[in-house]
């Protein structure tokens, strides 16, 4: 399944430090703090710790091709799962008391203010969103609401739906709005996804209790909960730091939005899942999506790079993503921090993923002449 496949006993994942890599994360909080005491060109350490210092470690550590037994128990992941769990509170004390503390300080002015909680965002979204993303995929109710917790503190709570009953079941096809059309460049994608994500989330919870024959009104639609959790969100902001508090609040989510839909661009650029005809696909396998094995920025993302294997087993538990090699997945040249940043300047990111697109097609779908069907969000499956 690997290059090396290196099996690791359960006993071995049990030990807490075998975790300790992935705990790396939490170090940020103590930094984002920091940061906001000092002010100035300190808080340009918040964006440079998360993103840049993880691309140099990853030229210094490697990758990791190396997997863990699959079939490892839950009671032998508990410090993998304790990681999760624990971010929710850490970030929501991070977030409101930066609020309450920004809003206050003397030695800030507005633009620090700002400065601050766009280093916030980078954390609340690379970070944060990460591990809602991790604890969705769980079935422990505790898990999926730290889960919607999370998004609520970035105003992005539709993902959960969006992502389980949309992207999950559509990824590379026209039905998808996350997957990155080839030569769809990032800054076109962005708007589009925005739009056609929202309306798709609730279109797909709508229809769901529409087979239940119950309206969209219904509380079992989360977008009531989505809804709830956003708004108290806004008035605790509010009452921490005033209308400055809410502003700086909005601030940090725009940017985490961001981060997550960069991350969303790289994972499926131009790979597409063969049509059957009448509107059906093929399954989706590990070659549907771009793999990355590097080691120091899958501890910060706790193997979200491993998004091959994620979409292959959705419900595997994060350290137990399988690294799947050239012969059955894409492999990105680097890892997110550098890729995100790549995707932010169009030419430099066709120049370098569009010649991997067109291998990767010759590769896995030689039968296949004419693509210009899968390269537009716009035109229907082909028929």
């Amino acid at each position: 399944m690997s290059d090396t496949q290196v099996a690791i006993p359960s006993e071995t994942l049990s030990r807490w430090q075998s975790a300790l890599p992935f705990w790396i994360s939490f170090l940020l909080i103590p930094l984002a703090w920091a940061v906001a005491m000092a002010g100035g060109w300190w808080l340009l350490l918040l964006p440079l710790a998360t993103w840049w210092t993880f691309a140099v470690l990853d030229q210094l550590t490697g990758l990791n091709l190396d997997n863990a037994d699959p079939e490892t128990p839950d009671s032998d992941l508990r410090w993998y799962i304790l990681l999760t769990r624990l971010w929710a509170p850490a970030q929501f004390v991070t977030l409101f008391g930066l609020i309450w503390y920004a809003t206050r300080a003397d030695h800030l002015d507005s633009v620090e203010r700002i400065g601050l909680f766009f280093g916030v965002g980078v954390i609340t979204g690379a970070i944060g969103i990460n591990y809602s993303h991790e604890l969705m995929h769980q079935r422990s109710r505790l898990e999926i609401w730290l889960g919607d917790i999370l998004l609520a503190m970035v105003l992005y709570s539709h993902f959960r739906s969006e992502h389980l009953l949309v992207h999950h079941r559509y990824v590379g096809t026209p039905r998808d709005p996350v997957t990155a059309r080839y030569n769809e460049g990032f800054h076109r994608f962005y708007p589009r996804v925005l739009v056609q994500c929202l309306k798709s989330a609730f279109r797909a919870e709508r229809d769901k209790l529409a087979r239940k024959d119950r309206p969209w009104t219904d509380r079992a639609n989360p977008f009531w909960r989505y809804w709830g959790l956003q708004g108290a969100m806004l008035v605790l902001a509010g009452l921490l730091g005033g209308w400055a508090g809410i502003g700086l609040f909005l601030v940090q989510a725009g940017v985490a939005i961001w981060q997550l839909e960069l991350v969303n661009y790289v994972e499926h650029y131009g790979l597409t899942r063969k049509h059957l005809g009448d509107g059906k696909y093929e399954h989706v396998r590990p070659r549907h999506s771009w793999n990355a094995a590097h080691k120091a920025s899958n501890w910060l993302l706790i193997n979200l790079q491993r998004h091959s294997d994620h979409h292959f087993k959705p419900a595997r538990r994060f350290p137990l993503l399988q690294n799947h090699g050239t012969d059955e997945a894409p492999q990105l040249p680097y890892g997110y921090p550098v890729m995100t940043i790549a995707a932010m300047i169009p030419p430099l990111w066709r120049r370098v993923m569009n010649p991997r697109v067109r291998a990767w097609r010759r590769q896995y779908y030689p039968e296949i002449t004419d693509w210009t069907p899968y390269n537009t969000a716009l035109n229907p499956p082909p028929r």
